[in-house]
């Protein structure tokens, strides 16, 4: 037994949403700060007066929640995008040491955190860095074989299965339509999902992202400001979502 199984059930539930929120500190920043080409580890500045911000104005939620949302020198609005992040961060934390207590929690919870920024950097600038995904990958084949219980080979040939069946419909698409119909990193994003995986639950993780992608897709077309087919499909947000909803739900249905 691990220091992480041995921890209470509400200790680890509260431990893991405290690290949320400091991780989703840092995700905020590097989001917001990456595709501008700005370092991620510089001091934070008020975006209204240029004020280097200190400790007391960088605690996670609690800062913006006391200074209600502006700053405490100018009053200009604080981007509500970083309490969110921190929230959203708290909850994968949260919500995966109480579904699944002990190492795998933890290791669901790493793998939310990783996929969190490439989906947010998705919905944002419709960009996969490669090096998040080389990342995730190299992580999954080192750490997640307890997540799921998949061999390091099953989670080698999910990581080649994976990429090359996205990079196969890509392909095929081009040569069918003469245009790209998916971004250079999908196929790279769900080839480091397969090395978290396994190669088994990889088909349900792409039939709910695929499900995601056709609901988000008639959600549009009902607002009917821009045709579908010219309109870009953040798939990296379906595939992280679906990748992240189905480590609980494919034990679930292997059991029956």
């Amino acid at each position: 037994m691990t220091i992480l199984d041995a921890l209470p059930f509400g200790m680890g539930v509260a431990l893991a949403a405290l690290t949320g929120l400091v991780l989703g500190s840092f995700i905020a920043t590097l989001v917001l700060r990456w595709p501008a080409g700005r370092s991620v580890f510089g001091r934070s500045q008020c975006d209204g007066c240029g004020r280097t911000l200190g400790a007391a104005d960088l605690v996670p939620l609690l800062s913006a929640m006391m200074a209600r949302g502006c700053c405490r020198k100018c009053r200009a609005a604080i981007d509500p995008f970083h309490w969110r992040v921190e929230l959203g961060s708290m909850l994968i934390g949260g919500i995966a040491l109480a579904t699944m207590p002990g190492v795998s929690g933890w290791l669901w919870a790493l793998f939310g955190w990783m996929l969190l920024p490439l989906a947010l950097l998705d919905a944002r600038h419709f960009w996969l860095p490669d090096r998040l995904s080389a990342v995730l990958a190299v992580v999954g084949l080192l750490l997640a074989g307890p997540l799921l219980g998949a061999p390091l080979l099953d989670r080698w040939i999910g990581a080649l299965a994976g990429g090359a069946a996205l990079a196969l419909i890509a392909w095929a698409y081009r040569r069918a339509r003469g245009g790209d119909g998916m971004g250079g990193g999908d196929p790279k994003l769900v080839a480091a999902i397969g090395c978290w995986l396994g190669w088994q639950a990889l088909p349900l993780m792409l039939l709910l992202a695929s499900l995601g992608g056709i609901v988000w897709a008639l959600l549009i077309q009902r607002k009917g400001d821009q045709p579908l087919g010219q309109r870009p499909v953040p798939f990296g947000v379906f595939v992280c979502t679906a990748a992240f909803a189905a480590v609980p739900l494919w034990p679930l249905l292997i059991a029956r």
